[in-house]
Parts: C-alpha cells; structure tokens; sequence
C-alpha cells in the first residue's frame, strides 16, 4: 500500500513508514489532557471561603486557575487573607505557583507551570 508523504511529493511504502525512526515526544501534560496540548485555564470568582475548595478541586485537575478576588475582599478582607493561604500552601505543597495579578487577580498554576515575575 503506498502512502503520499506529507513533507514531499514521494510515496513511501506503509512497511517503510512503520520502520521509521522518526517519533514523536508527547510530554506529561499532552498526555494528560488526551494527546490535545491544550492547556485549560479556568477563570473563578472568590466570593467567600468556601469557593476554595471549589478552586482547589479545579487546581489539582491540572488547570491553571485565573481567580478574581474582588468579591471576598469588599466583604471581608480577614477571610479573604485565610483563604489565600489555604491556597498559597495547596499550591506549593503541590509544586505549583500563586501570584497577585493588579489588586483584585490572582493566578494560580499547578505543578507544570510556573509564573514569570519581573
């Protein structure tokens, strides 16, 4: 069976296509989200205490969470500092990273992201 090859105008025979010693390198995240490379960036509200979890749950699925904050600190900035350490803590306990984006942001990302500070 002949097969057109995509990088040139030749055939290559499908025996000699199965005997290539070209290959593809799929990283951990590539195989993790089913071959796609798509990374998911989920974007949450921090209305009370509670929705950490919430943020939490969506972290430790491998997405990077862009968390708006506003909402809790308006209300009350005590709960708001407890639930950022819960976080801070979940996030580096598992290898990942947190950083204030403007006042009222935070992004959060798990282990095989990292946010660049200047």
């Amino acid at each position: 069976m002949k097969l057109k090859n995509i990088f040139g105008s030749d055939e290559l025979d499908i025996d000699e296509v199965g005997q290539s010693e070209e290959y593809v390198e799929v990283s951990h995240m590539d195989a993790s989200r089913g071959g796609s490379g798509r990374l998911a960036i989920r974007v949450e509200r921090l209305e009370d205490f509670a929705d950490t979890d919430r943020v939490l749950k969506a972290l430790r699925r491998g997405s990077v969470v862009f968390l708006k904050i506003k909402g809790l600190k308006d209300k009350d900035m005590g709960e708001l500092k407890r639930a950022v350490e819960k976080l801070k803590k979940t996030a580096l306990a598992n290898n990942g990273d947190i950083a204030g984006v403007e006042n009222d942001w935070l992004i959060i990302t798990p282990e095989f992201a990292i946010v660049e500070r200047e």
